[in-house]
């Protein structure tokens, strides 16, 4: 799975209808609808979008008829197997009708060719740890957890003998960096996964 790295915008008239689809990532169900109200122009005929976050997702065809605008938008998400993504494509009526196939492929054709065009980040299932160290150790810890790219120092608080760090953890490597630690740290290291 994949999400986006930044925003992006794609543009296309069909039949004198003018579609513009705006992409970007989001990390919450409230991130999605601020994407939406954000991207959204209501002085368009239509803002139809969809979003997928995980196993939730939602879609809207904004008054076109059923099925021609939100579905079209979330199967463009699906087909490029990205998660965490937003997609609004806003539309002004152009006079010509497109009939239910013509919408069909005007909002999932702007959705995709907009998401295909964009950078993309592998999704990296997480785990969260908690690191305690003392003093002496710090330095050591904290270089050899930077140098790993997919580990982030989410927090650090600072104690009476040392210093504590909030990190996610690529849960497939989990195990591998808690005994790197434990082994460099001659065991002085307390690591505690949260559950």
């Amino acid at each position: 799975m994949f999400t986006l790295q930044t925003t992006g915008t794609f543009e296309q008239d069909i039949k004198k209808s003018r579609f513009i689809a705006f992409a970007g990532p989001i990390v919450s169900e409230q991130a999605a609808k601020d994407f939406i109200a954000d991207h959204s122009d209501p002085a368009a005929n239509h803002n139809c979008f969809a979003w997928r976050l995980g196993q939730v997702y939602r879609f809207s065809d904004d008054g076109e008829p059923s099925g021609t605008g939100g579905k079209p938008i979330l199967q463009a998400i699906d087909g490029q197997a990205l998660d965490g993504v937003a997609v609004v494509v806003t539309r002004w009526f152009g006079g010509i009708l497109l009939g239910s196939g013509g919408l069909i492929r005007a909002y999932g054709g702007a959705a995709a060719a907009c998401l295909r065009a964009m950078a993309k980040t592998e999704l990296v299932a997480r785990v969260e740890a908690r690191v305690t160290c003392v003093f002496s150790d710090l330095a050591l810890v904290k270089s050899r957890l930077a140098a790993l790219s997919d580990v982030r120092i989410e927090a650090e608080t600072f104690l009476a003998t040392g210093a504590e760090f909030v990190v996610a953890l690529p849960e497939a490597e989990a195990a591998a960096i808690i005994r790197m630690i434990t082994d460099m740290t001659a065991g002085r290291a307390i690591i505690a996964l949260k559950a």
